[in-house]
């Protein structure tokens, strides 16, 4: 019986690690004709959920699992900003500004909640004539990004205390996060952006069920721990989340 594992291995990405960095550290415990990949890239300082895809069953459905849900937890820093819209570049404080009520952040909430038109972050991985959106914009060069709708199905503050805002983010593939964080800071005319990440769910794949890569040291582990793929839908949510 063939002992290689084939499925999907749900990982909690820890910060400083890109993805493909960590897929490499799966890879060295496989044989080296096995294919593997992942669903969806999570930035070096984010955190959670990273989906590892083992064998060629489970790298097909690498398109349909990044299609799924997704939730998120970010903490948000009002009252600065950074040129990528995170916590890798030095921030810029918002000349004279002031703390923001409570009630202002939640007249907000309803306007990111649906089907919104998001202006994607100049530092991301889109391609724009062949080459990624970050690359330009680390030429110095203003990347012209289009807008692009993306589904929000909950967006929920559960602590503020200025200058952080933390919320739970239920949203559809291609939302992102930079984004939401950067046009709650604007409208409120303090600035943002996303201090921490961390994907705590793809699909029915939740990070209270990831594994450490740390746990990871034999074939044997990983077997122990990778998601067979009986068939489709084992795996994909076949409901969407109610808006």
């Amino acid at each position: 019986m063939d002992a290689t594992p084939n499925g999907i291995l749900n990982i909690d990405k820890p910060a400083g690690l890109s993805s493909a960095r960590v897929v490499g550290r799966v890879k060295r415990l496989l044989p080296r004709s096995v294919k593997i990949g992942h669903a969806g890239t999570l930035d070096p300082f984010a955190t959670g959920v990273l989906l590892v895809l083992i064998g060629r069953t489970a790298t097909r459905l690498s398109e349909s699992l990044m299609g799924q849900p997704k939730r998120y937890e970010t903490t948000i820093k009002l009252g600065a900003t950074t040129p990528t819209l995170d916590p890798t570049e030095p921030e810029f404080a918002t000349p004279d500004v002031r703390p923001v009520d409570r009630a202002a952040i939640d007249a907000l909430v309803p306007s990111f909640v649906g089907d919104i038109v998001q202006l994607p972050p100049q530092f991301s991985a889109l391609k724009v004539g062949g080459r990624p959106a970050y690359a330009i914009a680390r030429a110095g060069k203003t990347v012209p990004l289009q807008p692009r709708a993306v589904r929000v199905y909950s967006l929920t503050v559960t602590a503020y205390d200025w200058p952080f805002l933390s919320i739970d983010l239920h949203c559809g593939r291609g939302t992102y996060v930079r984004s939401i964080a950067r046009d709650i800071g604007e409208l409120l005319g303090v600035g943002g952006y996303v201090q921490t990440l961390r994907r705590t769910a793809v699909g029915d794949f939740d990070v209270r069920n990831a594994v450490s890569l740390d746990l990871l040291q034999t074939p044997d582990d990983l077997r122990a721990r990778v998601r067979p793929i009986i068939d489709q839908a084992s795996v994909l949510r076949t409901d969407a989340p109610p808006l």
